[in-house]
């Protein structure tokens, strides 16, 4: 559970809270339930783990199934996106894939670590493109809890 507001990362297993992490960052514009490509806004939803890259230049990257049914939906009624890709992110969620990363909704959304980044902007500024970033010590922390399909929920 991710509340963007008091910048927190609880993680629960078994309806219990097992760790809670501070002085989280999301995008450098906020968050909402509008977000689209380059916008610098974090996605408000349910997502999962789709994927994971462990030599990210943010130390370690678990990426979401971002866009959701329910950004495809939205989009597609409001004619951000067109039929075949609306189709395309359809058929990837239904199939437990990833859907397209390049469409006008955006990708490569997820929760990942510092890197090499500046500790200090991290602890006074929300600084990411769409995503949750925590400490590189965070992140090794959180992976004890993450696998493939971990239900995320940014609120």
């Amino acid at each position: 559970m991710i509340d963007t507001v008091s910048q927190t990362l609880a993680v629960f297993q078994d309806n219990q809270v097992k760790h809670i992490f501070h002085n989280i960052s999301v995008g450098r514009n906020g968050f909402g339930f509008d977000h689209h490509e380059g916008d610098g806004r974090t996605p408000l939803g349910v997502f999962h783990i789709a994927w994971v890259n462990p030599n990210s230049r943010f130390h370690l990257f678990f990426g979401l199934d971002y866009p959701n049914q329910d950004y495809a939906e939205t989009a597609f009624r409001r004619k951000l996106i067109d039929f075949d890709t609306y189709f395309a992110i359809r058929k990837a969620l239904r199939h437990g894939e990833l859907p397209p990363q390049d469409t006008p909704l955006g990708g490569h959304i997820g929760i990942h670590g510092l890197g090499h980044g500046n500790r200090l902007i991290h602890e006074t500024t929300n600084w990411t493109q769409g995503c949750i970033a925590l400490t590189n010590e965070q992140i090794d922390q959180l992976a004890q809890w993450v696998t493939l399909g971990t239900k995320v929920v940014i609120y």
